[in-house]
């Protein structure tokens, strides 16, 4: 799928007889009509205009092009005054980018395994961009088409078969992101991560017959002394519960549990592409998690690289078992903020539903920023309590620390306790993406992975 072409309409009339021009209307119902002049003009309905929030015109841009889409449109002219709302207070160029993030947004479908129908994809293929406006909102809408690049790159990542998108091909991938940028990559193999004692990382991938790789990517924007930002993104290729099998109605989206590698990878690439004046690390464990004789088991004692031990009781709680090497090894950078992402438990979205992450902190302040930032960039999040009680549910009795808590309940919080054990010497924050992985009805997005939370990740690195 190529991106949408943008072009400037400042003089007010298009020649080319496909172009279609969009109008939005307080309606309910959307559709296409034909002026006197037999101009076709695709109304959109979104309702009362003074009721328009930021979360409503992120979801009025995407709804323009699923409607467009869905009438077999190639080709569409937007008013940029149109996208202007009385509740939305945003400068030209912070709206631009709004729309060049959303419109590329909702364009994208995952059909590289699917074969073109006889009348081709229905993607958008030209946007016409009409009004006067300076080179402000080309540079908005520039910067929009930067970013959601990553955002479906990171899509087609997580959306990719787990046949394909093995540990090995998932560290290619990285080293795909990083060319012609100012990213240095290395991959630590078995034999390295042996040496480092990574007993989390071996001991989930010691089923599968996939070989694990631990990913390092490096990108120095910013001054030699400024502490970097280290982004830790769960990498599990493929989850099948291990020999705790996951049930056969939730095994088949397991593919995408390393949505929170695709997104760190894909952020660090972004950071490059902007030329942010930050240094900024991504760490991916990358295995998978596969029953078989050789196992890991429940009752296992694993020791990680900090020296202190998991005391296995679920194989099917891994992803917090190979971020804590993750997170030990993050240590090294003596980091300014570490923010691990990653789908680590099916609590938070009982929690929280589908339309937020669940975010977890020590730092008051740093909650309160995530969560302004992700309403901004349309990443959604919600803190969850990270209370020291926590502790007592996940002490091992022969171990350290086991890894699933006592009871079936607040299953986000002992998760994310668990992650803190091995994240107390640096600020943190970890975001579990489990409820938002993918996309949901109501959102004007293709089925499948999301790529959130890579437009938040972005803004924390910029405003941190």
């Amino acid at each position: 799928m190529n991106p949408i072409i943008y072009r400037w309409n400042k003089r007010g009339k298009i020649d080319d007889p496909d172009v279609v021009l969009v109008q939005l209307t307080e309606e309910k119902t959307s559709y296409i009509k034909q002026s006197a002049d037999r101009q076709r003009i695709l109304c959109v309905g979104i309702g009362d205009r003074k009721e328009v929030t930021l979360r409503r015109l992120h979801l009025i841009v995407r709804q323009v092009v699923a409607t467009a889409k869905a009438q077999r449109v190639k080709k569409i002219a937007i008013d940029f005054k149109d996208f202007v709302f009385s509740k939305v207070p945003l400068k030209n160029k912070e709206l631009a980018e709004v729309l060049g993030i959303n419109f590329d947004f909702a364009n994208f479908d995952f059909v590289l395994y699917k074969t073109m129908p006889p009348d081709g994809w229905s993607f958008i293929e030209e946007i016409y961009i009409g009004g006067s406006f300076g080179i402000d909102v080309e540079a908005g809408i520039e910067r929009g088409r930067v970013i959601v690049r990553a955002v479906n790159d990171a899509r087609t990542l997580s959306n990719t078969p787990a046949g394909e998108m093995t540990p090995t091909r998932l560290a290619e991938s990285a080293q795909a992101a990083a060319e012609g940028l100012p990213i240095r990559v290395q991959v630590l193999d078995r034999d390295d991560m042996k040496i480092l004692k990574m007993g989390g990382v071996l001991g989930v991938a010691q089923g599968s017959s996939e070989e694990p790789k631990f990913i390092v990517m490096e990108y120095s924007g910013g001054g030699k002394k400024d502490k970097p930002f280290v982004l830790v993104g769960k990498g599990v290729t493929f989850d099948s519960g291990g020999l705790n099998l996951k049930p056969s109605q939730h095994i088949y989206e397991m593919h995408m549990d390393m949505s929170g590698g695709s997104a760190v990878i894909n952020t660090i690439a972004l950071a490059a592409r902007l030329k942010l004046k930050r240094n900024v690390i991504a760490l991916v464990p990358a295995v998978e998690n596969m029953p078989s004789g050789s196992s890991y088991r429940p009752g296992d004692l694993l020791r990680t690289m900090s020296g202190k031990t998991i005391e296995v009781l679920d194989t099917d709680a891994e992803g917090r078992v190979i971020l804590s090497d993750a997170l030990t090894y993050a240590e090294q950078y003596q980091p300014k903020l570490v923010v691990d992402v990653a789908t680590l438990t099916g609590a938070a979205a009982v929690a929280l539903g589908q339309r937020a992450s669940g975010i977890f902190t020590k730092d008051e302040k740093l909650a309160r920023l995530a969560q302004e930032l992700g309403e901004e960039a349309g990443d959604y999040v919600w803190p969850l309590p990270l209370w020291d009680e926590f502790e007592d549910e996940i002490k091992g009795t022969f171990g350290d620390w086991a890894n699933v808590g006592r009871t079936r309940y607040g299953g986000a919080s002992t998760g994310a306790i668990f992650l803190y054990q091995f994240a107390k010497n640096y600020p943190w924050l970890h975001i579990d993406i489990a409820p938002t992985m993918t996309s949901i009805d109501g959102q004007f997005l293709a089925k499948g992975a999301t790529g959130v939370p890579v437009r938040l990740l972005l803004k924390l690195l910029e405003q941190f």
